[in-house]
């Protein structure tokens, strides 16, 4: 149990290395190399897909992107390569460590890759054995077929709120009765700051209709909330100072989730963005 819990203290340590929020904007081909991230709310499966040829820069963009998919805990991280021009098959580490983060996670992460099968990636990936403990799909189509046969999370509530008032004290209702029921008590009153300011937020901003989405993750409790706006949020600068202790305010947009939350940030869909936020018992430095 101990080695364990160590190995799972050390991979969220490695997730988190990178500041929250974690934002994700849409690609831009016009940019060059660069990653590109979506979100299936319904499925919590994530998908991340690499353009242009491996070098440092994107190597480097690369690896930042996993921690920040990671931290958002996914049941799939699904990892696109058909995009990626890795003639020497150089980014084979950086698939293999996205692996092993994924798994110590509680629950774990399945991570999977989308190779081409002719390509040089996906040869010394078969050379070195990685199939057997990283799934390899050739094609988009089969590899979301996969994901799709995954274990559903346990412990999830969806629910549908319109864009009106009374929507963040609705949410806010399932998130204490949620907490009360998965034994997760000390959470709640955090949960509920994160809850409101987020509902709200969607409400104000986006005037969609909205998908919130609660559940468990380990010791955690990991929140999503979907609208139709592709904006994503933004942590502004005058966060109204607070006496020690005092805990964060109503109506600090952003600031209180900031505060409230382990980790968050905000990715685009299908359908316009989700901004997500976990709370657990540990907090950020």
């Amino acid at each position: 149990m101990t080695v364990v819990r160590a190995a799972t203290a050390a991979a969220r340590r490695r997730c988190i290395d990178v500041e929250p929020p974690y934002l994700f904007d849409h690609y831009d081909p016009s940019r060059g190399a660069g990653v590109d991230v979506g979100l299936d709310v319904d499925s919590s499966v994530l998908t991340l897909a690499v353009h242009g040829t491996w070098g440092n820069r994107l190597c480097h963009d690369t690896h930042t992107a996993v921690r920040k998919c990671l931290s958002e805990h996914p049941a799939t991280l699904l990892i696109d390569l058909q995009a990626l021009a890795d003639p020497r098959a150089a980014s084979v580490p950086t698939w293999m460590t996205a692996r092993r983060l994924g798994v110590p996670m509680r629950p774990p992460v399945e991570v999977m890759v989308c190779v081409p099968e002719d390509s040089p990636l996906a040869g010394r990936l078969h050379r070195l054995g990685a199939q057997r403990y990283l799934p390899m799909y050739h094609t988009m189509s089969r590899a979301r077929a996969a994901a799709a046969e995954q274990m559903p999370l346990t412990s999830r509530l969806e629910m549908q709120l319109a864009p009106e008032d009374g929507a963040a004290a609705a949410a806010r209702a399932v998130v204490t009765n949620a907490c009360a029921a998965w034994r997760l008590s000390e959470l709640q009153d955090r949960a509920r700051l994160v809850t409101s300011e987020l509902v709200l937020n969607a409400v104000e901003h986006a005037a969609t209709p909205i998908t919130m989405v609660l559940s468990r993750r380990g010791d955690g409790l990991h929140l999503a909330v979907g609208d139709g706006s592709p904006r994503l949020p933004q942590l502004l600068d005058g966060f109204p100072a607070l006496p020690d202790g005092a805990p964060p305010r109503r109506g600090s947009g952003l600031h209180v989730v900031h505060a409230a939350a382990t980790l968050w940030g905000a990715m685009p869909t299908r359908e316009g963005k989700v901004v997500w936020a976990t709370v657990r018992p540990w907090t950020r430095r």
